[in-house]
């Protein structure tokens, strides 16, 4: 990629082999990853990493915590990170009532890889 710089992305997945497909597919298009499998690994590198530019987080994650839970002080952090939630179950991040579920990108579980590259690209570009 002829970025200037490379794009921090957080992804945060409880399943084990969706966060390394991810993962690994992320890194092969050029972003720098840093993996979360739980509310607790993500607010340690939100508070601890000066710069993310992309928060990719699934919506139902351990302990009952949802992606939102995540995104909503996040943004408070950081304004300027862009979300994508990605999940299995759609409907319940439109549910949720956050004004952050209802203007970032939700891709519906499986969705092509293609579909997530195309977001990303969407949001960082903007």
């Amino acid at each position: 990629m002829n970025q200037p710089s490379t794009k921090i992305v957080l992804l945060v997945e409880d399943e084990p082999h969706i966060l390394a497909l991810l993962s690994d597919y992320l890194a092969g298009e050029g972003y720098q990853v840093l993996e979360a499998n739980d509310a607790t690994a993500a607010f340690e590198i939100l508070a601890s990493k000066p710069r993310l530019d992309l928060l990719v987080t699934d919506f139902r994650l351990p302990d009952n915590v949802s992606g939102v839970m995540i995104a909503e002080p996040a943004l408070k952090l950081r304004p300027d990170l862009k979300v994508i939630f990605i999940s299995g179950y759609p409907f319940e991040i439109y549910e949720s009532g956050s004004p952050i579920a209802r203007s970032a990108p939700v891709l519906a579980k499986p969705f092509a890889l293609d579909s997530l590259r195309s977001q990303i690209q969407l949001l960082l570009a903007g």
